[in-house]
This record gives C-alpha cells, structure tokens and sequence, in this order.
C-alpha cells in the first residue's frame, strides 16, 4: 500500500486566492482529501508487484520441480513395465 499526503490546506489557500470563498474552499479540500483517501487505500507499489512477482517465481520453480520429480518415477515405472512386457513376450515366444 502506498501514502500519498495531500495538503489539504494548501489546496483550500490555492482555492481561495482563485476567488473561492473560504467555506466552499476548505469543503472542497475535505471532500478531495477523503476522495483521494478511499480511491488510493489499495494502491498497488512497485513494492507489491515485486513481492508478487517473486512469490510467483517460487511458486512457479516448485511446480516445475514437482513436475521433474514426476517424470522421473514415470519414467522408471515405464521402464519396468517395458521389462515385464519384454519378459512376458520372450516367455510366450518360447512356448510357442
């Protein structure tokens, strides 16, 4: 989250020397400043993108290791399965 302070007075004075009447112009500043305080609450910072991205990146890393690991126990379960199957061929070749 991101704070952006904004000068109230300053503002209502830059109203003021415009012709504002005093009243309207401190109203208004207090009116723009809570604008300003709901619309840029969840404010995203570079901060934030970057805590993001790096969370993404470790997220992404386990997935792809997880994936690795995969692969690997598939590969040798599929590796004992073409034995077996090979054994069983030679077997009934055999018989045969």
């Amino acid at each position: 989250m991101t704070t952006i302070t904004f000068a109230t007075l300053k503002y209502a004075n830059t109203l003021k020397a415009a012709g504002v009447s005093a009243a309207q112009a401190e109203a208004e500043a207090v009116a723009l400043s809570e604008v300003l305080e709901m619309n840029l609450k969840e404010l995203v910072t570079k901060e934030d993108l970057l805590i993001t991205k790096n969370e993404l990146k470790r997220d992404i890393d386990d997935v792809r290791r997880d994936m690795k690991e995969m692969e690997q126990r598939l590969t040798i379960k599929l590796g004992a399965m073409m034995g077996v199957s090979i054994g069983i061929v030679a077997v009934l070749v055999k018989l045969l």
